[in-house]
């Protein structure tokens, strides 16, 4: 049996070849215009962000099950899989702690102003005439309103955190929806009161640029967007705009819409203020990483075994 891992290098700890298999081509990443040649012959592909369209999997006639190492699918063409007899599992749950934690503390690391402080101190404190150097007002974490957008594993921590805090959390019912779910509030409204907004939703052609220019002038100018999901959910032209204009308080954003992203992109501007940008690692802390691993070989043991696990396109 073959397996090809085609974006190892993504993966910070290293998988180990099943006792199982007898080809095991581990890759440290693949252009798109490779992957039929990496898959060429092969049972399995692991993937984390290599996309496996219709176009592609039309070339791979011995492909049998596709693992997604990571939660969220939509490099995968679900659809055509499902339609030609190829199983795909992702891992689900892996990096909920991680996530929730890297949101708790971009919301002090934004509220608390702390890399506009740490400049300060570094170029400013030695000229101040007094022990306290006082530059943006610090705003609070307790009784902040929490809006989250997705109702998932990682949304529901990210809640449980929050209200440990003192802070209240909201959760924004679909766009555009005429029916509030229990538990629920209408998106409208929990874009007019949060003052922080976290996203927790996949990426679909109804969520893509969900947060745009008109939502935004919406929200508080007080208030703050975090983004952990995908970054095709906000219009990145349009934060920066916001964040240039200071009708939006700040940002923080592990994720942007393409990865690795242009020396052009319009966000990587350092003048712009209260910013955070990190490189698609708020998953990755040491537990994350162990449970990555665990679940890519349990599903790859399923597999094997008949029995397949965390099938997404049964």
């Amino acid at each position: 049996m073959k397996i090809v891992t085609l974006d190892a290098g993504t993966l910070p700890t290293a998988l180990l070849k099943p006792t199982w298999c007898d080809n095991w081509v581990y890759l440290e990443r693949t252009t798109e215009e490779d992957i039929v040649n990496a898959l060429a012959g092969a049972e399995i592909a692991i993937t984390n962000k290599v996309p496996l369209r219709a176009e592609t999997l039309r070339g791979l006639p011995a492909l049998r099950y596709i693992c997604v190492a990571a939660t969220g699918y939509d490099c995968v063409d679900i659809d055509y899989c499902r339609e030609k007899g190829i199983a795909v599992s992702n891992v689900p749950g892996y990096s909920t702690q991680s996530v929730a934690e890297s949101v708790i503390g971009s919301i002090f690391a934004l509220r608390r102003r702390l890399i506009e402080y740490q400049l300060a101190a570094v170029n400013e404190w030695s000229e101040a005439g007094q022990f306290c150097l006082h530059k943006q007002p610090i705003g609070s974490v307790q009784q902040a309103t929490l809006g989250i957008v997705g109702k998932g594993e990682i949304g529901r921590a990210v809640a449980r955190m929050a209200n440990a805090l003192g802070m209240e959390a909201i959760f924004a019912e679909h766009k555009g929806a005429e029916v509030i779910r229990e538990g629920y509030r209408r998106f409208e409204e929990v874009i007019a009161e949060s003052d922080i907004l976290t996203l927790h939703c996949p990426l679909t052609p109804m969520t893509k640029n969900l947060i745009d220019g008109a939502v935004m002038a919406n929200m508080k100018t007080s208030a703050l967007l975090i983004n952990t999901a995908r970054g095709a959910l906000i219009d990145e032209v349009a934060l920066a705009d916001a964040l240039r204009a200071q009708t939006l308080a700040g940002a923080a954003l592990d994720v942007l819409s393409a990865e690795p992203p242009p020396p052009s992109h319009p966000l990587l501007d350092a003048s712009l203020a209260n910013l955070i940008i990190t490189p698609h690692i708020a998953w990755a802390n040491e537990s994350g990483s162990i449970n990555l691993n665990k679940g890519i070989n349990y599903n790859l043991a399923g597999y094997f075994s008949g029995k397949i696990k965390n099938r997404v396109n049964a």
